[in-house]
């Protein structure tokens, strides 16, 4: 993975930029530092990236902002957002907007590696088992070689890894109830915190894209007091 992977670290502190892409150098890793959006964009026209290390509190256009404009622009670039320590805040509306993952600072540089190529891994396409395969749900298709989702017309839709991982599991597992700390440890390779709602607002975003009704979902149905279950139909 290293050597193959492009990381743009979005932080205007010099100092801590300088730090974190000489780290991830020495990881093998192929690192960029930028201290802002404008630079971001610049570096999206020359570089093809595959995660984004964004920092919540930028001056001018924040990381919120630019985590938005990648989701929407950039699909399939792995975005983890640096947040400021407790600010649950900040973390909740990074992860609404797509995130892949969050650290708070001050964080170990290990912890930040693993959580790095945990979405890593969780972007690559699959092989083997799943080439071709396709699983209805909703009003959409999960492509599971693609990891994208495609509607009655044909229309595609590219999935954030942590949104493609976390269909897979349900795909894996059809009426089936999960607990919400399993699919967390299962699709983020680490356990829940105090206040970790990643799960639940990645489920609010996919029943968005694949429910007739997000408000009433048949789909991905909340099973109360343990988590979610996937209930296949015909679409």
């Amino acid at each position: 993975m290293p050597g193959e992977s492009t990381i743009l670290v979005v932080e205007d502190e010099p100092t801590q930029r300088h730090l974190l892409v000489d780290y991830l150098v020495r990881q093998g890793f192929k690192a960029i530092g930028v201290a802002d959006g404008a630079a971001l964009r610049r570096t999206l026209q020359r570089e093809e990236l595959a995660l984004v290390l964004l920092d919540v509190g930028l001056p001018g256009e924040d990381g919120i902002s630019l985590a938005r404009y990648l989701r929407e622009h950039h699909p399939r670039v792995g975005i983890i957002m640096v947040t400021a320590a407790g600010d649950t805040v900040d973390r909740v509306i990074g992860l609404e907007t797509g995130a892949d993952d969050y650290i708070p600072k001050p964080f170990e540089p290990r912890e930040l590696l693993a959580r790095i190529r945990s979405v890593l891994r969780r972007a690559r396409p699959g092989t083997g088992s799943m080439r071709g395969s396709r699983v209805r749900m909703g009003r959409r298709v999960l492509d599971l070689e693609r990891r994208l989702l495609l509607d009655r017309d044909g229309i595609e839709e590219s999935l954030a890894a942590s949104e493609f991982d976390l269909l897979k599991l349900f795909a894996d597992n059809p009426n089936r109830p999960l607990a919400r700390d399993w699919l967390l440890e299962a699709t983020s390779h680490r356990e829940a915190d105090s206040f970790d709602r990643a799960i639940d607002l990645r489920v609010t975003r996919l029943r968005r894209k694949i429910e007739h009704d997000p408000a009433h979902p048949e789909t991905i149905r909340t099973v109360r007091g343990v988590g979610y279950m996937f209930v296949p139909g015909d679409g």
